[in-house]
């Protein structure tokens, strides 16, 4: 299985999403291949938003060394389902996309919890406390979504 997190700049909310779903796989020893990006190249090869990090860290999580990347059309071949946080990053990558295959594999990040096409918020004009919200919505769908790899190896389950 690989997943792809995107975000505007992926500087906040894909990385955060990457590093706990990381994290989670890690603690169940399960095995996905995993990694963000972003569509806005003011962060390219930078880290994370410090206050992304320090969420992540308040967490035991390490996000320092994730390197901001942009998403490209050749991300529809490397991986099987694409996690968006908003319908600007939906639309987003809609552009990117060379046919209707392409968009089956994207999903609101939010829609594995109800299966509404929420928004995950961007902190990055906010506080810690968006960071702090931002974070736990992003840990219960992550927590959706391993359990849809578990359940992924006994049946054909779409993430």
């Amino acid at each position: 299985m690989k997943i792809l997190f995107v975000c505007l700049g992926n500087i906040c909310r894909s990385p955060l999403a990457e590093g706990i779903l990381k994290q989670k796989l890690k603690e169940k020893n399960l095995i996905a291949e995993v990694e963000s990006a972003g569509f806005e190249s003011y962060h390219i090869n930078e880290p994370p938003d410090p206050r992304a990090i320090n969420q992540a860290e308040k967490h035991g999580i390490d996000i320092s060394k994730n390197k901001c990347c942009l998403f490209t059309t050749e991300d529809f071949d490397r991986f099987d389902v694409i996690y968006v946080m908003d319908s600007s990053n939906y639309r987003d990558v809609q552009y990117f996309s060379r046919h209707d295959e392409d968009m089956e594999k994207v999903k609101y990040l939010l829609s594995v919890i109800d299966g509404k096409n929420k928004a995950v918020p961007d902190p990055y004009y906010g506080g810690e406390s968006g960071f702090e919200n931002v974070f736990d919505l992003i840990n219960e769908a992550c927590d959706k979504i391993i359990d849809l790899i578990k359940s992924k190896k006994e049946t054909k389950i779409e993430l």
